[in-house]
């Protein structure tokens, strides 16, 4: 990713933007006008040069001994993730994670409209969430050229998610958001981003089990001094 004519930003500092803008932005609503990499760094739960060196692809916008302003920094980086556009949203599969995020305003709020969904129930076909419109998958590409998607959110079951790739591309959809368990393919120049929650909550799983003898150790530890007071 890239700004301008800027040095292209490193995908690791992307994935930071959106975790100093929504820091700024608490800021920004609690009243203070400026703030050092430190105060952002303490906010974002990273450490201050790293801060520093993120920022500085989006140009020279600190000031020594002062810091950044905050509103000027909510519009650079938010010019930088794109999100002073507006990119509606389909989203592709109405079970219960489909419905949330069909109802989830947070998404307008920050440029990510859910305009339209789809999904293969006939009972669900025709009907609204929230204000949006549920239509047959074989209506996708319809429902991509009707709305301006510019993002698909796939929240279908594994099974169907690669089938779901496929009619968004045709479509032309360029930029692809899945929630569903399955490892997806999609040509070049289409983005593919995917969340597995089952994955993630494993992952946890795996922290939690490692710290267990630690803190067996701890309470063996305690008890060891008990006795012997």
């Amino acid at each position: 990713m890239a700004v301008n004519d800027r040095e292209p930003i490193p995908e690791a500092t992307v994935a930071r933007l959106p975790v100093y803008l929504r820091s700024l932005l608490e800021l920004a609503a609690s009243g203070p006008a400026t703030v050092s990499s430190v105060g952002l760094a303490e906010l974002a739960g990273v450490n201050d040069a790293k801060v520093r060196k993120d920022l500085s692809y989006l140009g020279p916008h600190g000031t020594r001994g002062v810091g950044y302003n905050v509103d000027h920094l909510i519009v650079e980086i938010s010019r930088a993730l794109g999100v002073t556009n507006t990119w509606p949203v389909v989203v592709c599969g109405l079970g219960n994670l489909g419905q949330a995020l069909a109802n989830h305003t947070g998404f307008t709020d920050r440029g990510f409209p859910v305009v339209a969904a789809v999904d293969a129930d006939p009972d669900k076909i025709g009907t609204t969430v929230d204000g949006v419109t549920v239509h047959h998958p074989e209506h996708l590409a319809e429902v991509v050229a009707d709305y301006r998607i510019a993002i698909g959110v796939i929240t279908t079951p594994a099974d169907a998610a690669q089938e779901t790739v496929d009619l968004l591309v045709e479509a032309g959809v360029r930029s692809i958001l899945s929630f569903a368990p399955a490892v997806l393919v999609a040509p070049d120049g289409i983005d593919v981003r995917s969340v597995d929650l089952s994955t993630e909550l494993q992952i946890l799983g795996f922290h939690l089990q490692r710290q267990l003898p630690l803190q067996r150790d701890k309470a063996q530890d305690a008890g060891g001094v008990a006795e012997s007071c």
